[in-house]
């Protein structure tokens, strides 16, 4: 199954660390970042599940949900627990889906057969609130992936969903954003009241406008 972005993230019902779940009304009015790994008691998965109980509280300021996810049994999971919690220093914070029979993997099309039959590649999907794919990044199994990237990219959705703006390369919080092209002068000036720096017809730089 190909998913696209703006699709309806497909629902279903799984088991995981934390217990059995229903993805959509495990959602609930959060958004979510569902991201998989390729195999318990590896090296990279190890610290990339570190790295996001690490980073937790960021998620949680963003009102994301988090859940993990591998072609690997719930028992297997929490016997790795204790490894990522040792190796990493942290607490593991949230819960990782058992997909021994791959039907989560393969509803999103994560097992990529020229890469491997069997195991999932690197995919992360950020799901907003109206259940809808706002975001999807593949890695390759042997690239950790960088999750401070994973938090900017889910900043500049939630901020470009409230607001007529788009963020440029290498945007960060706080700085400046370009006025959206379907946006015409006489609007921007209702929107944007202190104005703009006009460096062309098609980028208008603004200040970030506040939540």
């Amino acid at each position: 199954m190909t998913l696209r972005l703006g699709d309806t993230a497909p629902d279903f019902g799984a088991d995981t660390t934390d217990g059995p779940i229903q993805f959509h009304e495990w959602i609930g009015t959060s958004w979510a970042m569902l991201f998989s790994h390729p195999k318990d008691f590896t090296p990279v998965c190890t610290t990339e599940l570190g790295a996001v109980a690490r980073l937790k509280a960021e998620f949680d300021k963003r009102d994301v949900k988090v859940i993990g996810l591998s072609v690997d049994s719930v028992a297997d999971h929490e016997k790795w627990i204790s490894d990522i919690e040792e190796t990493q220093g942290v607490t593991m914070n949230y819960p990782l889906i058992g997909d021994a029979d791959r039907k989560v993997a393969d509803l999103y099309d994560m097992i990529h057969p020229s890469v491997n039959n069997t195991l999932t590649v690197r995919s992360v999907f950020v799901i907003g609130s109206d259940k809808k794919i706002k975001s999807i990044s593949v890695y390759p199994m042997s690239v950790g992936r960088n999750m401070d990237e994973v938090l900017r990219v889910i900043d500049s959705l939630q901020l470009t969903e409230k607001h007529a703006v788009a963020t440029p390369v290498d945007w960060r919080p706080g700085e400046d954003v370009i006025i959206a092209p379907t946006v015409d002068n006489d609007e921007a000036m209702e929107k944007f009241p202190a104005g703009w720096r006009h460096l062309r017809p098609y980028l208008r730089m603004v200040a970030q406008p506040e939540d």
